[in-house]
């Protein structure tokens, strides 16, 4: 089902919670929002943890364009995940209605046609109740049409197409381009397999160091990690494929789809292989004849791929509204404003509304909205936070969440944080002050002046932003 949008095409992913359980269902469990117990606040949103709901869409960077009757379908699918202990609270309040099990879903039959010209898409999933109650609608990140697997060396004008260290990316095997044997590198409790349904998004990193801007280069040490689990494999060294042979003397940008071999860094010949559904090491012969050909079996040729995960989690607490959840409210930005007594904290973003407000852990804040992609809210004092002085030494990090009028929380991965600047407090006065104190007196005047001092360097802290993804 297709919808034509305005700016980029929609494919249209809707997804109905049943009630049955298919057999290779994985619960994916959040573990949990911390919650800030806030005093003294003007309204306090007591919401926990166990009430937020996420729903998670995991998808490809690119997609490639069908032409004539051939259907490229997308590759890896489109997958939806539901999780969060919100979705059971909801089961309760309905009594019963509904049982909410399947906790997982994808769009294997999705595919461009060669008479659709544009080169973007994005995803729109519309998610319902088995009552036909309508949660809302998801939008995925946007999605760049390709013809086929770019086979030059990648430059700066196509930064689009590498892959770059830090991102997140899929591998999949496909025998002999039939579709019915793409096997996908996925982890399953904590174990490496090759499933043929479900796939997992890794993080990949060059060399074990942090380098979010550089490219992946073949004959770069990497080390995929799962984004879900941490489980990682050893480092392993990425080569280009050609003809089922292992390509040791290029050292180009990796580039989207393209077929490559990893081989284990601390065992010379071994490589990264799957055997149905299990992931092993294959020992490549040695080329006698040409040095930098590795000749390779079927399964440890792989495909990467770039992928995106986008995460939605809200609270509807124990009282479920019935309206949907949509338009879901997108932070991108934070820009902060003055400092000391006042300071204003300015909200980028999109799908913004008047009926919005900006939460500082519990707390929420006055709000003025300014378009649908800006808001501007009063930072709390600090003293929000806390019902003593004492404990105000520290940095104070509390999460940022927007709530709607009507109690519907939106979770974000930002964070703000209060940043004291403690000096020592001033010295006390002696006898030159005019009198003289006594032990008792003196030791309770220097407890005040340290109270007084430690809330003065509050009231003048420097507000600092860490974003937390």
């Amino acid at each position: 089902m297709v919808r034509l949008g305005i700016i980029c095409l929609h494919y249209l992913l809707i997804f109905e919670l049943k009630t049955w359980r298919p057999k290779q269902l994985q619960e994916r469990l959040d573990p949990g929002f911390p919650v800030c117990q806030l005093l003294g606040a003007t309204r306090e949103v007591r919401r926990e943890a166990h009430t937020d709901q996420s729903v998670t869409i995991l998808h490809a960077k690119v997609a490639q364009k069908s032409y004539g009757n051939e259907k490229r379908f997308f590759c890896p699918p489109p997958c939806v995940y539901i999780s969060g202990r919100g979705w059971r609270v909801m089961q309760d309040h309905l009594k019963g209605k509904i049982t909410i099990i399947q906790l997982f879903a994808c769009a294997k039959s999705l595919f461009i046609s060669d008479q659709d010209k544009r080169k973007h898409f994005c995803l729109l999933l519309q998610l319902f109740l088995g009552n036909r109650q309508e949660v809302g609608s998801f939008q995925s990140r946007m999605i760049k049409v390709i013809s086929k697997p770019s086979q030059k060396r990648q430059s700066m004008k196509n930064a689009d197409l590498c892959i770059s260290s830090c991102s997140r990316v899929a591998l999949f095997n496909r025998l002999r381009s039939q579709t019915v044997s793409t096997r996908y590198l996925s982890v399953d409790r904590g174990a490496f397999i090759a499933s043929a349904r479900q796939w997992t998004a890794f993080t990949i990193t060059m060399g074990g160091i942090v380098l979010s801007e550089a490219f992946i280069c073949y004959g770069s040490v990497v080390q995929l990690v799962c984004t879900e689990s941490g489980v990682a494999l050893p480092p392993m060294v990425i080569w280009k494929v050609n003809k089922q042979h292992a390509i040791l003397d290029v050292d180009e940008p990796v580039s989207q789809l393209h077929k490559c071999a990893f081989q284990f860094r601390d065992n010379p010949n071994t490589y990264l292989c799957l055997s149905n559904d299990s992931i092993i090491q294959y020992q490549a012969p040695s080329n006698i004849r040409d040095s930098s050909r590795v000749v390779l079996n079927d399964g440890s040729c792989w495909t990467i791929i770039g992928v995106e995960v986008v995460d939605f989690t809200f609270s509807q607490g124990v009282a479920c509204i019935q309206t949907p959840v949509s338009p879901f409210p997108v932070i991108t930005g934070l820009e902060v404003n003055g400092g000391g007594h006042v300071a204003m904290l300015e909200i980028h973003g999109e799908n913004f509304s008047p009926h919005l407000k900006v939460l500082f852990g519990n707390s929420e804040a006055e709000t003025m909205f300014k378009s649908p992609k800006s808001l501007l809210c009063v930072v709390p004092d600090v003293s929000v936070f806390s019902d003593g002085w004492r404990c105000l030494r520290r940095i104070v990090t509390v999460p940022l969440s927007l709530i709607r009028t009507d109690s519907l929380i939106y979770r974000t991965s930002y964070s703000f944080t209060f940043t004291p600047e403690l000096h020592l407090p001033l010295p006390a006065r002696g006898a030159a002050g005019g009198r003289e104190r006594g032990a008792d007196g003196g030791q309770e005047d220097d407890e005040d002046i340290l109270l007084e001092t430690i809330h003065q360097e509050f009231t003048r802290a420097n507000f600092h932003l860490f974003m937390q993804s």
